[in-house]
């Protein structure tokens, strides 16, 4: 039988994923786990779904040849723009797919969880337009560095709820949405953001950002005249952008898949969230993955300049990727991630966000082929992270 990378009848990549939650969370699982699979596969759910994603997101999105990248690393670099969906990021696919989702469960309410804010916008935005009330959970350090995404929930009519637990991050706030959930009525619905926590959001959140990668493979066919590319790279936080841009090509392997996690402030610094690299089998958020923590075997909080990629566990299916050796993982810096974001910028006129920046600064750390075709997702735009580009502009760093 032929090696699958995908997910099992049970709910697991390899020994990774399943459903661990609390008794008074197990039927609201159950009632999404036997919903979802149907609804998102009816042609009725497809039809309002694409049209959504064509006439209110945008898509398809432009995989870009990048002549001046290309010139620099000596390979063919085409940049699927996910940047240019409507507010700014890969987010929005699983956002209207999800809101769908609950509305054609009945469900009243959304509450969400956000990092970089990008996915509480999404939700917001999405909210707005189908006339539900939201509720996005995000840390209060978060609140801090990500203030311009704070303000756009804000005027798209949904509540900031702030969370001052732990460091006040991803991780916290994932920890208080859950909680929320389980306290609220029926009615209310969880809108995940990445694809992690029990399952079937894993499961959920990647088909609904497959679209990346089904238009990866006619636009590459438009372009090269074949479907799949020789590497395939993504940031990797929870995983939704890598999840869709990864999708098609699970069992394909002629395409080297390559995730690029946050080194932080170094491997061996303590501050980083390169759960990939040195995490290790545990429990987080209902599901089984590989997870960042300490001396004692608690989880440790998760470190990354970006508020995107500061989550100490990561998705079942990149944690079973990883230890297969289907996918290569290579942490980056930093000043690594901020470097590449000016090399970008001023090589291809293109500013990205934090996270989409460690993807690009991988690049550097490999060795291509003149004929190799490199699929590098740009997941969002940098507008976000303004604040950070400014400060090295009036610091000494020379990018």
């Amino acid at each position: 039988m032929k090696t699958t990378f995908n997910i099992d009848e049970n709910g697991y990549y390899g020994e990774f994923g399943g459903a661990f939650v609390p008794k008074e969370l197990a039927g609201r699982i159950e009632e999404l786990k036997n919903s979802y699979a149907d609804i998102i596969g009816s042609e009725e759910f497809q039809l309002e779904y694409r049209q959504y994603l064509q006439e209110f997101v945008g898509r398809p999105t432009p995989l870009y040849f990048a002549r001046r990248l290309s010139e620099q690393y000596h390979c063919k670099v085409y940049l699927k723009r996910e940047d240019l969906n409507h507010t700014g990021a890969h987010k929005i696919n699983n956002a209207i797919g999800q809101v769908l989702l609950a509305r054609k469960m009945g469900k009243t309410r959304i509450i969400a969880e956000t990092g970089a804010g990008q996915h509480g916008v999404a939700a917001a935005t999405v909210c707005a337009l189908m006339d539900m009330p939201c509720t996005v959970y995000m840390g209060q350090t978060d609140i801090e560095r990500q203030n311009s995404n704070v303000q756009r929930i804000k005027m798209l009519g949904a509540t900031v709820h702030p969370v001052t637990s732990g460091t006040g991050t991803l991780n916290d706030a994932v920890n208080e949405a859950l909680a929320e959930w389980v306290s609220s009525p029926d009615q209310t619905y969880y809108l995940m953001g990445s694809a992690v926590g029990p399952h079937p959001y894993p499961d959920l959140v990647a088909r609904l950002q497959s679209v990346i990668s089904e238009e990866i493979q006619k636009q590459l066919f438009q372009r090269e005249g074949r479907i799949f590319p020789d590497y395939l790279i993504a940031c990797i936080g929870g995983g939704s952008n890598a999840s869709g841009t990864f999708y098609h090509y699970l069992d394909d392997e002629k395409v080297h898949l390559v995730l690029a996690e946050a080194g932080g402030k170094g491997i061996a610094s303590g501050e980083n969230a390169a759960t990939l690299s040195i995490g290790r089998p545990g429990l987080l958020h209902g599901f089984k993955t590989l997870v960042l923590k300490d001396e004692q075997g608690q989880v440790k909080e998760a470190y990354s300049i970006s508020a995107g990629l500061d989550y100490p566990g990561i998705g079942p299916m990149f944690a079973n990727l990883a230890t297969k050796g289907r996918a290569t993982v290579i942490p980056v810096e930093d000043e690594e991630a901020l470097e590449a974001a000016f090399e970008l910028s001023q090589l291809e006129g293109i500013i990205p966000a934090l996270e989409s920046s460690h993807a690009i600064a991988v690049l550097k750390k490999m060795n291509f082929r003149q004929e190799d075709v490199v699929v590098v997702t740009v997941s969002g735009r940098g507008d976000k992270d303004l604040p950070n580009y400014i400060s090295c502009l009036f610091s000494d760093k020379s990018f």
